[in-house]
């Protein structure tokens, strides 16, 4: 099942790379290092594996990942709950998001490498990231803003002021993904030349 996806077949290094970053992705799951409580969600680090992925491997490969990466986000919401875990347990909050991470972060890599190679990393980096940050808070918005407000016992104008804070929080992320993830797409993709 593995081996085709939509009619493509994917290579051998595609799933090798897919196996490797779905181990470090259940380390930071598994673990709970990649959920790190920033009230009143946890943040993440699990979505520099997805970032990797997307930029050295493709779309689909990111798109793989962060297929995990969601899985391990309801998980999370289930172990260790907060008043807004429930929101979590949606897929199209908790799932969608992360699958986009690496398909953003892959096609604003290609959009931008032609003016330079670092500048498309780095610039594919910061879509993936924000990707994850601003994908979560919207679908959080639209589905649950109501609920999300009578969570945390605030009205609806903190309830959205509070996500706005949030995005704020995405330039902590990432801050972190730039910092990991640039000099490891870099040092792949030397070797891989």
């Amino acid at each position: 099942m593995m081996e085709k996806i939509c009619g493509k077949k994917l290579a051998t290094r595609q799933i090798t790379m897919i196996g490797m970053l779905f181990a470090v992705t259940i380390v930071l799951g598994a673990t709970g290092l990649g959920f790190l409580p920033i009230p009143p969600f946890k943040t993440t680090i699990m979505h520099i594996p997805v970032i990797i992925g997307g930029i050295v491997g493709g779309p689909i490969v990111g798109g793989f990942i962060g297929l995990f990466f969601g899985i391990f986000s309801i998980i999370q919401a289930i172990n260790t709950p907060t008043p807004a875990s429930f929101i979590f347990f949606n897929p199209i909050v908790s799932v969608l998001p992360r699958i986009l991470i690496g398909v953003a972060a892959y096609y604003v890599y290609v959009l931008f490498r032609r003016k330079s190679e670092k500048l498309g990393v780095f610039l594919g980096i910061v879509a993936g990231s924000f990707t994850n940050t601003i994908g979560v808070l919207a679908m959080i918005y639209i589905l649950y803003i109501d609920a999300y407000a009578n969570a945390f016992h605030i009205s609806y104008n903190a309830a959205v002021k509070t996500l706005l804070l949030l995005v704020l929080n995405g330039f902590i992320s990432a801050g972190a993904a730039l910092v990991v993830s640039f000099p490891v797409i870099m040092i792949i993709k030397k070797l891989k030349m």
